[in-house]
Formats: structure tokens, C-alpha cells, sequence
């Protein structure tokens, strides 16, 4: 695979800071930065961004996740390794990844599963978290960023 151009935030200077606010803002809102990580990378997962698989998973070691637990993302609903709240958030980042997979995006169970873990501020960090994924996914994507520890 080769890359398509530099990334568009590097190239338009002034939508990196935005965008990196976002996503700091995210962080303010009381989850646990271990599920934050699980979040992204399973939303990256779903969009087949394989900088920011590889980029979720650094990210998620060094907020002290383990590897299998990293290994069972994917297979999340399958596994005994998450938490009740971890995975609503897991459940809400795949129904907001997948908007147009059914009429009702994102269902009521969903949403009130998310809400019975999070108070409002976790849920829009949750929110801005998994839309700010799928901006980032969005652009490697179609402009073939490069996995690798160069990132």
C-alpha cells in the first residue's frame, strides 16, 4: 500500500489543534482512559483503519490494557474480559461506527445501556470520542496512511 498524500490535518495546519481539542475534550469527561482506548480501537476496527488499529493498540498498552484483552476487542460480546460499562460503551461505539446499518441507528437499549454506566458528561465524552475516531479513520483511510511506529 502507498499513501495517497500526507494527511489532511498536516496539510491544512489549522485542522490538527481543532481537531486534537476534540478529542482532549473527550478525555475530560470522567471515563476511564482504558476504555476510551477500547472504544477507539474498536470503532477503528470496524472502519478498517489499520493506522489507527495499530496506533489504538500503542495507545491502549500504555493506558495499562492488556493483551488479552486488546486480542478480544473484536470478539468483545464473546469474551468474559469486559466490564458491564465497557461494554455499553463498546456497544454504543459500534452503533454510532455503523449509522446506516439500520433505520434506527442508535436504539433506545443501546443508548439507555450507555446511560445506566455514564452520567451526561461520560456519555458526550463517549460520544466525542467515537465521533472524533471515525473522523480520524475517515481521513487515513481514503488518503492510505501507513500503520507502523512511525506514526
Amino acid at each position: 500500500m502507498q499513501t495517497r498524500m500526507k494527511n489532511p490535518a498536516l496539510v491544512l495546519p489549522e485542522a490538527m489543534p481543532a481537531v486534537l481539542a476534540v478529542a482532549k475534550a473527550a478525555r475530560q469527561g470522567g471515563v476511564p482512559e482504558a476504555t476510551l482506548e477500547l472504544v477507539h480501537l474498536r470503532a477503528s476496527q470496524i472502519n478498517g483503519c489499520g493506522y489507527c488499529v495499530d496506533g489504538g493498540v500503542r495507545q491502549a498498552r500504555k493506558a495499562g490494557e492488556s493483551d488479552e484483552r486488546l486480542f478480544a476487542v473484536a470478539a468483545w460480546r464473546d469474551t468474559p474480559y469486559f466490564t458491564d460499562a465497557e461494554r455499553a460503551a463498546l456497544a454504543l461505539a459500534e452503533a454510532v461506527t455503523r449509522l446506516s446499518d439500520r433505520a434506527d441507528a442508535v436504539p433506545d437499549a443501546i443508548w439507555d445501556e450507555a446511560a445506566r454506566h455514564y452520567d451526561e458528561r461520560g456519555l458526550a465524552a463517549l460520544v466525542l470520542m467515537i465521533a472524533t475516531t471515525n473522523l480520524f479513520n475517515r481521513i487515513n483511510v481514503t488518503t492510505r496512511q501507513i500503520a507502523g511506529p512511525g506514526w
